[in-house]
């Protein structure tokens, strides 16, 4: 086989992931959780696009068939990714993401060689416009994998039934033990008290099982007072692990007074000195509190992009990505 064949081949292919990738990009906008990451989406998207159609007019240049299936099939391809994805949690989607870049940018790096050894210089270049491109998304999507190992939130959001996925997946590999301890001291603390109902052992033992996320959609009116109430009697009877526990439930609801938040006189900040203030935040936990406190407040999108550059920075730095 030639080298101009081996490209050829190599190009049908790249046009094919690429068009996949346009997809895939489009069916995230809706999933982004700011007006920032949306904008990014719909950037990368179109530069998707722009690639694809790059990539079939070198094909043609090279006396390949001009193709007019392949893009057909990538939409089908991510279609279907997109709707069995839906039985996954958030973060097994985000690295099938990754590996469709992975596979972009090694395609286009062998491009690169072949284009080199065959001395064909515009498909050279085409191919390290594609390695720069892949490059900048892989890292991007590394960042908000990390974001998610963090805790999140991250900068896209998990559909519900990727909620549910994610909840059950968590529940099941939770070491038994554990769970069974930390649900034990759970229910003896209410019970001991003899002040709560069974809504309040749901609301400690959701937790502890690792299903706030499913928790956040399925819980009933009084949740918020409920989880209060646990965490309440909790402390009183000594029992920090199950009063944490519901604290942090109560975060992950956005259910905290002013005066919990890590940044003092919070509110009273406008919207310019409050996101100034975000940007300061260096621990995971104080970021997303105030970011699920804002998107249950007052829901100022420049402060709630500012606290998700924030963790953002703090991602970067736990994979070793440059800022």
């Amino acid at each position: 086989m030639t080298d101009n064949n081996k490209i050829i081949n190599q190009l049908r292919a790249l046009v094919l992931l690429t068009q996949t990738e346009e997809q895939v990009a489009r069916t995230r906008i809706s999933q982004a959780r700011t007006d920032a990451v949306r904008r990014e989406l719909t950037k990368n998207a179109d530069n998707a696009a722009a690639r694809s159609f790059e990539i079939t007019e070198q094909l043609r240049s090279l006396g390949g068939v001009p193709d007019v299936v392949t893009p057909a099939i990538g939409r089908l391809s991510a279609v279907l990714k997109a709707t069995f994805e839906q039985a996954t949690p958030i973060e097994e989607a985000l690295l099938t993401d990754l590996q469709l870049e992975h596979q972009l940018l090694d395609r286009a790096t062998y491009v690169k060689v072949l284009a080199q050894t065959a001395e064909q210089p515009r498909v050279e270049r085409l191919a390290e416009k594609l390695i720069d491109a892949h490059k900048a998304t892989v890292e991007w999507l590394t960042v908000v994998m990390a974001e998610e190992a963090l805790g999140g939130p991250a900068a896209l959001v998990a559909t519900p039934l990727q909620k549910v996925a994610g909840g059950v997946a968590k529940a099941v590999n939770a070491p038994v033990r554990f769970v069974a301890n930390t649900v034990n001291n759970a229910v003896d603390t209410v019970q001991h008290a003899g002040e709560e109902t069974s809504e309040n052992v749901k609301g400690v033992v959701g937790r502890a099982t690792a299903l706030a996320d499913a928790a956040r959609e399925t819980l009933t009116v009084g949740r918020a007072a409920s989880l209060r109430r646990a965490e309440r009697i909790a402390r009183r009877e000594g029992n920090k692990d199950a009063a944490d526990l519901a604290r942090n439930a109560r975060e992950e609801l956005g259910d905290v007074t002013a005066d919990e938040l890590p940044i003092k006189g919070f509110d009273s900040l406008n919207t310019t000195d409050a996101a100034k203030a975000v940007k300061g935040l260096k621990e995971p936990h104080d970021i997303r509190v105030i970011i699920r406190y804002e998107e249950t407040h007052k829901n100022r999108s420049s402060v709630t992009s500012a606290a998700q550059l924030a963790l953002a920075a703090v991602a970067k730095e736990a994979v070793g990505v440059d800022s």
